[in-house]
């Protein structure tokens, strides 16, 4: 049971060749666009010469009827412990054993010392970690690169690597890897990803003297890391011991980042030091502000604006709203609800997710998604268009209307560790 990552590494790391296992089906969540495909017999190996096919999840129950299924593996991150439960009763109801595979059977080991930068819920803020952390390794001389958190949405292959904005055009194909690669890339650090994390681990190995792993959503790392830096997101006080596996990382974290403490209230912020202090106490904690910044303030000034945020962040990662909101509330007139503009499968995320608020998730897991965002946006009768996503969505998507772009970092020093860091596992 996965979601286009997780479940391909689990598969690779325990099942894919043991003989005592048969592995039926994947099966896909969380992610549009990414059933109905097929685990390529290249990657599946000898046992599986035909592949193994991939399925929505909503055809678990009859899988598992149909199949006699012994066992079924959970593969996915960023979901609530009471939706956990509730997919582990369905299948027990069905005769199955419901299976979580943890590090020790699924992390990798690396002669390379690795750094891994994870958290308790979608959208804390890791990519700031570690662009940060890849620009302090570097002004040391340290040959540094990052292995990305999976992002199998489009092709099955073993191993990516992203060391010019050209590797990026050629073989990113969603908004969510651009916005994951370009920033990375942007500043010389080169980026691998794919399928097989032991071939990812082996390319990136060959050139590197630190590894930083990368983390996505709320999993934790795929090798074995040496340090582990986990955020917490301020404005989401006590879902740190509520999500899966977020509350594994905040219980494994040698250093622990509350992030966003500025734009949350000192009670939320309190509620956090104290699940901090009970849950992990030996923790090194660090807090730090969001640093916001408008291309152009007075381009917003009393206008309307339609908001377009981090797509995972609104989504799985359950906000409402996040930088650009935070970043032009105080500026704007009012913002465009988009959702009464919604076009396709973006009118079917509102449906799916109505928490999100007053904004427009940057979704693009397929061309056709991303024609149905240009799309919606084309219809919003907005003075002003405000983005506050990683990548530059201009690249990507057509925008008659202004644009300003909101950029954002964290007041985080964060040399000490790096220092540390090297003098502990760098000679």
């Amino acid at each position: 049971m996965g979601a286009g990552g997780r479940d391909f590494h689990n598969f690779n790391m325990v099942y894919r060749d043991d003989p005592r296992y048969e592995v039926i089906a994947f099966t896909a969540a969380q992610i549009p666009f990414i059933e109905q495909r097929h685990y390529p017999a290249e990657l599946a190996g000898g046992l599986y010469p035909e592949g193994i096919p991939v399925y929505p999840e909503l055809s678990l129950q009859n899988l598992i009827r149909e199949y006699k299924i012994d066992r079924a593996v959970f593969s996915y991150s960023d979901v609530s412990h009471e939706q956990l439960m509730h997919k582990a009763s369905l299948c027990l109801s069905l005769g199955a054993d419901f299976v979580l595979h943890g590090p020790e059977k699924t992390m990798l080991h690396s002669g390379i010392p690795v750094i891994s930068v994870c958290a308790v819920r979608t959208g804390c803020g890791k990519s700031v970690i570690t662009r940060k952390l890849a620009g302090l390794f570097r002004e040391h001389g340290v040959r540094v690169s990052v292995i990305r958190h999976p992002m199998a949405y489009c092709d099955f292959a073993p191993v990516v690597k992203f060391s010019t904005m050209l590797d990026i055009d050629r073989s990113a194909c969603t908004i969510e890897e651009r916005e994951e690669f370009e920033p990375l890339v942007e500043k010389g650090v080169t980026v691998f990803a794919g399928v097989d994390y032991r071939k990812v681990l082996e390319e990136a190995e060959k050139g590197s003297q630190v590894i930083i792993w990368d983390g996505g959503n709320n999993d934790f790392p795929f090798i074995l890391p040496r340090l582990e830096i986990v955020l917490l997101d301020g404005l989401r006080a006590g879902h740190e011991k509520l999500f899966y596996p977020g509350e594994v990382n905040l219980k494994r974290g040698n250093v622990l980042i509350i992030t966003k403490v500025n734009e949350a209230r000192r009670v939320d912020i309190e509620k956090i030091r104290e699940t901090i202090r009970s849950e992990n106490p030996a923790a090194a904690v660090f807090e730090t502000s969001s640093l916001l910044e408008l291309s152009d303030p007075e381009m917003i000034k009393d206008k309307m604006a339609l908001v377009i945020e981090d797509g995972p962040t609104m989504t799985h990662g359950g906000l409402s709203y996040g930088a650009g909101v935070s970043a032009s509330k105080d500026l704007v007139s009012g913002f465009v609800n988009p959702r009464l503009f919604a076009t396709g499968s973006i009118r079917e995320i509102y449906a799916k997710f109505p928490h999100i608020g007053a904004v427009l998730p940057a979704m693009g897991y397929s061309d056709v998604q991303i024609l149905e965002l240009e799309e919606t946006i084309a219809k919003i009768p907005a003075e002003v268009v405000i983005i506050a996503t990683p990548v530059d969505l201009q690249k990507i998507v057509k925008i008659d209307a202004p644009v300003v772009r909101v950029s954002y970092d964290f007041d985080i020093n964060l040399d000490g560790i790096v220092e540390a860091f090297l003098k502990e596992h760098v000679h």
